[in-house]
């Protein structure tokens, strides 16, 4: 199950985040998500648990929980959607 983590303190990279996460079962990826430009954390990140019944516990657990001073959010991740093509810019 892939699980959504947003409102990050920006402190987090993905070794903190599969370690807050392996507490609750096997981690399959964990991945904060950067700003491309600055290389800052952008503030949330995805965790991939393949036990769906582990993954619901750290959702239980983890959801509103206190991470470095922010409460985080934790949730079933929505697929991703279709974009339509850019267009080049010039």
């Amino acid at each position: 199950m892939r699980l959504y983590i947003g409102n990050l303190p920006y402190s987090v990279d993905d070794s903190s985040l599969t370690q807050t996460f392996a507490q609750f079962g096997e981690v399959a990826n964990a991945t904060v998500i950067m700003d491309r430009m600055t290389g800052r954390s952008k503030g949330f990140g995805f965790v991939e648990m393949p036990n769906d019944a582990e993954a619901e516990g750290a959702i239980k657990a983890l959801d509103n929980s206190d991470m470095d001073g922010r409460n985080i959010k934790v949730n079933v991740a929505r697929p991703r959607e279709e974009r339509a093509p850019r267009r080049p810019r010039y």
